[in-house]
């Protein structure tokens, strides 16, 4: 069975997606089957895959809505053991098209089900808001992965994405749990970085990643030649910092095995 985690902060611009690509072709390196999960309308993940998500038919939009869409019909492979599930244009549409179904906020875990004994780790990148497709994300995930930008608006908002996340595990999923948190963007040089970080402890109390991810501008390049850094300079800052994210999570999951 797959470690599902979602990728969530309601606030845009934090790395969300970033860290869903580039955490992802870690641990698919590591030996990971790992699949990644588009469901940000804006389809970025999808394009910093190389998936040209404007002209692709399928996508997790039709497996949300359309019954006859399978789920196994829209995933693409980026490698042999690294696929994605890519967003759609549709996929803006979503939210008012799921209002009327039954079971909406169940309906991606239902259509994950379908694949789950096919991955190690699913990765689900959400959109920057609390809506519907983010309670889907967090009800189909076993884990809530955050990453908050090193800024002095970072902290505002982590409440009401805590108190969704209370409400989701009081009413829709009693077993989610919040694998931690971990910093984006940060400047060892800027005072306010390590001001913001030890804010985040008041949130997060021994759920703070150890890496943090620093600013590098080939880490803001890789999307647009359509790689994770990891293919795109491996050697930089940004790759071996998410490649010391990968080894956490990984080790985070033996550490649970032997409970």
């Amino acid at each position: 069975m797959a470690r599902i985690i979602a990728i969530v902060n309601q606030k845009g611009g934090v790395g969300k997606t970033t860290t869903t690509i580039n955490l992802a072709a870690w641990l698919s390196d590591f030996g990971q089957r790992v699949l990644v999960v588009d469901f940000d309308p804006q389809g970025n993940a999808s394009s910093g895959l190389g998936v040209d998500y404007k002209n692709i038919s399928k996508g997790v939009y039709e497996v949300l809505i359309d019954e006859n869409t399978k789920i196994h019909e829209a995933i693409r492979s980026f490698k042999p053991n690294f696929h994605i599930l890519p967003a759609t244009p549709d996929l803006a549409g979503a939210t008012v098209d799921l209002v009327e179904k039954e079971n909406r906020e169940f309906k991606l875990a239902q259509n994950l089900v379908e694949v789950n004994d096919l991955y190690d780790y699913i990765l689900i990148d959400n959109p920057p808001s609390l809506g519907l497709l983010t309670i889907n994300g967090l009800v189909a995930a076993d884990e809530v992965l955050i990453p908050v930008q090193c800024e002095y608006y970072a902290l505002e908002g982590l409440s009401q994405l805590l108190n969704t996340i209370g409400l989701i595990k009081e009413h829709l999923k009693p077993e989610l749990k919040i694998l931690g948190a971990v910093m984006t963007m940060y400047d060892s040089r800027n005072k306010l970085s390590n001001d913001v970080f030890n804010e985040l402890y008041k949130f997060f109390p021994e759920k703070i990643f150890r890496s943090v991810i620093p600013r590098n501008v080939r880490v803001a390049e890789a999307p647009s030649h359509g790689l994770p850094i990891k293919d795109y300079d491996p050697q930089s800052v940004g790759a071996n910092a998410y490649k010391r994210l990968a080894q956490e999570i990984l080790v985070s999951q033996l550490v649970t095995k032997n409970k």
